[in-house]
């Protein structure tokens, strides 16, 4: 309690001292440690995002003011990753760790797998994993669930029909954020319509117009690199009984149940199963347990560090020096709706968190709304679609952290393959451009 007295008492004072630049500046070093060292290397793979995270983060440490000891400044950064949204992301990457691995040992993967390709036809591949990800999400309202049932699905498919793994998780990924952007049970839904006062109902007529057509031309994109692909059924009968963990937790996420009841659910589902086929004992599922858990290791370090470097720009007065940029010099409606376009961008980029994003946000987006004569329901909808656009490409949100590890892939390398997201921000900025809907603009 004395640590966050200190750090209330002293976030004035280093604000006012600190240039705004230099508060953003950890950021710019982990992307620059990150890309660039990447790219020297030719390869994503072989620098570690742990450890471009942890040189940011104590460049973060060094250039903090307002906080003498080294001990307080670390209190700062432990706050923020012992920050309850980024403790429920670990818990749930524990949990779909766990998931994977119990669901893959009792060859749920390959049954999964060999049914896909036997329903769908090769040249209808991309689009119909494209469009389930863009329904499931939109009934169970979380791009997080959406990814951890269907990623391993899709990468079971790519290895199976020889396509590029990261490809298909991207397909994933982009049609989670499809969900995640319009489903009325969403996040960033709920917090946006509260903030600016409009219903669910009319944001979504908004948000439809604008994630319709991206959707549209995204399934048309797929439809057209799906004909070349043959991907032949596989030999194998189908094991319909690995089916059923995966059918699970699709069927228990679009009830309603909580992603974390969800995979605790689909656990013990996962260990009967494997008790009653053989697959394993109860050693051999514990240790399924412990193997997935140990696999979702660097994504945990990754977000326990990323979620401290953050709080750390945000006590330098990072954040605010990005809202005072964005609004001082706005002249009319169109310039109003771009600046709360970049805002929310901006600070989802420095969170890597949509819904905190919109709640920062969300106020001085009112007061921009009220001021200019703004449309509420069309400034629910610009909060929502440019934060999920931001999520949907940062290698260090939680979903492309999901998906990566799930895939096993890198997450720069998924964001080189995601159409949806992009093609989601054109059309969004285009619509601010030139204001349609016109009903709500």
């Amino acid at each position: 309690m004395a640590i966050h007295t200190e750090k209330t008492e002293h976030r004035a004072e280093s604000t006012r001292k600190m240039n705004g630049w230099l508060a953003l500046s950890p950021l710019f070093v982990f992307l620059a440690v990150y890309l660039l060292g990447s790219i020297i290397a030719h390869d994503f793979y072989k620098v570690p995002v742990a450890a471009a995270f942890i040189i940011a983060s104590a460049y973060a440490l060094v250039i903090t003011r307002g906080v003498d000891k080294t001990d307080d400044k670390i209190a700062i950064f432990s706050e923020g990753a012992g920050n309850k949204n980024v403790l429920l992301m670990i818990w749930i990457f524990v949990l779909a760790g766990a998931f994977a691995a119990t669901a893959k040992d009792i060859g749920a993967i390959d049954a999964t797998v060999n049914a896909t390709l036997r329903i769908l036809p090769g040249n209808l591949l991309y689009a119909g994993l494209f469009l389930a990800a863009c329904f499931i999400s939109m009934a169970i309202g979380t791009s997080v669930g959406t990814i951890v049932a269907l990623v391993p699905i899709a990468s079971g498919i790519a290895a199976e029909a020889g396509i590029g793994v990261p490809f298909m998780t991207a397909i994933i990924v982009g049609g989670a954020f499809f969900g995640d952007n319009l489903s009325f049970i969403s996040d960033t839904t709920v917090a946006a319509t509260k903030i600016l006062g409009c219903s669910m109902r009319d944001k979504f007529r908004v948000n439809l117009w604008i994630a319709a057509p991206a959707a549209i031309l995204v399934t048309a994109l797929y439809v057209f690199l799906g004909l070349s692909v043959e991907a032949a059924p596989s030999a194998a009968p189908v094991q319909w009984v690995g089916l059923v963990p995966y059918l699970l937790v699709i069927v228990l996420a679009l009830a309603g149940v909580n992603v974390v009841t969800v995979l605790v659910i689909g656990i013990l589902v996962n260990g009967v199963i494997g008790w009653c086929t053989g697959a394993y004992d109860f050693v051999g599922w514990m240790a399924s347990i412990g193997g997935g858990i140990g696999s979702m290791g660097e994504l945990i370090i990754v977000s326990l560090l990323a979620g401290g470097m953050l709080e750390i720009i945000r006590f330098n007065g990072g954040l605010q020096f990005i809202i005072d940029g964005l609004t001082r010099r706005i002249a009319g409606r169109r310039t109003a709706a771009l600046s709360i376009a970049w805002l929310v961008s901006l600070v989802n980029l420095c969170t890597a968190n949509n819904t905190i994003a919109i709640i920062t946000v969300g106020p001085l987006a009112r007061d921009i709304t009220e001021r200019f004569g703004l449309d509420p329901r069309k400034t629910a909808s610009i909060l929502d679609t440019f934060s999920c656009l931001v999520q949907g490409i940062i290698p260090y949100g939680a979903q492309m952290l999901m998906a990566s590890g799930l895939a096993g892939v890198s997450a720069v390398a998924i964001i080189g393959h995601l159409y949806y997201p992009f093609a989601l921000g054109i059309v969004a900025f285009l619509s601010i451009l030139f204001r349609f809907p016109r009903r709500y603009s």
